[in-house]
């Protein structure tokens, strides 16, 4: 019997806020979003600008059966769920996920307060799909569909943030975005969540030379990717959730040093797909 591939395709890449224009071509202007499929299963990993392309690329039959992970509820990670078309469509089935917000707060108290008169004239009790709220502790084991695991940990950023281990197939997705390190030391939470991961796309907003500028943001550099992902003995890094600031020009030469650096790393792309056979 063959084994489903896990696939990974980016649909959003940029972080803090969208940048549309021609210096953002090469590597794309939309906010976080990756899509991760295994066989049948659809894991959508973010909900920024880039889901409402997403939306346009699924089919309309069959029905929609999905999950929505959300590593946190800043706006660039939730600015596309307004505009995801197939979340109106009454054939759907959604599961959105969130690890930061209990005890305190729901995932839904949340998307209400969001998209809520006068800011947004479409609340989410308006979604026709058949959509299901799961708030969790960041640290627990979800099992989201048949044959996935998806492990999480906590991340050190602003309100917090959960990160992602997808598993399935025997080969394991990490999702860890909107975290900042501490310097000279790994984050043993995150180390634990990768350890010998297949692919782990990490926060790279910044280069360690620009982070002094930015402490207590809540991001990382590429370079700790590097460090991180040397630790953990990850087998493939992904350079992700890039500064505003960083057009294509700055994106190529952080493409060249990275690659430098650890050969086999690649930057994350719109429209990139990466494929665990």
């Amino acid at each position: 019997m063959t084994t489903a591939a896990l696939t990974v395709r980016f649909w959003g890449v940029r972080g803090s806020t969208p940048t549309p224009g021609p210096r953002y071509q090469r590597y794309g202007g939309n906010t976080s979003c990756v899509e991760v499929r295994h066989g049948p299963h659809l894991l959508i990993l973010d909900a920024g600008t880039g889901l409402r392309e997403l939306g346009l690329s699924l089919p309309t039959d069959p029905p929609l059966d999905a999950d929505l992970l959300l590593t946190h509820t800043h706006l660039d990670h939730i600015g596309g769920l307004p505009f995801f078309g197939p979340i109106y469509e009454t054939a759907n089935r959604f599961v959105l996920w969130a690890g930061h917000l209990a005890p305190e707060r729901t995932l839904e108290g949340v998307l209400h307060e969001f998209m809520a008169d006068p800011v947004f004239p479409i609340p989410p009790s308006r979604f026709a799909a058949h959509v299901r709220y799961r708030d969790f502790k960041a640290g627990e084991v979800l099992h989201p569909r048949e044959g996935v695991v998806v492990r999480t940990g906590p991340l050190n950023h602003p309100n917090r943030a959960t990160g992602y281990r997808i598993e399935a197939g025997g080969r394991s997705v990490c999702y860890v975005t909107d975290t900042e390190h501490r310097d000279g030391e790994r984050d043993a939470d995150i180390v634990a969540l990768v350890q010998g991961a297949d692919v782990l796309i990490y926060d790279s907003t910044f280069s360690d030379e620009e982070y002094p500028r930015f402490r207590g943001w809540g991001h990382s550099t590429w370079q700790e990717g590097v460090r991180l992902a040397d630790a953990a003995r990850v087998a493939q890094l992904v350079v992700f959730h890039h500064d505003p600031s960083h057009d294509d020009e700055v994106m190529d030469r952080i493409a060249a040093e990275v690659a430098e650096a650890r050969p086999g790393t690649v930057v994350a792309r719109e429209g990139l797909v990466l494929t665990l056979a």
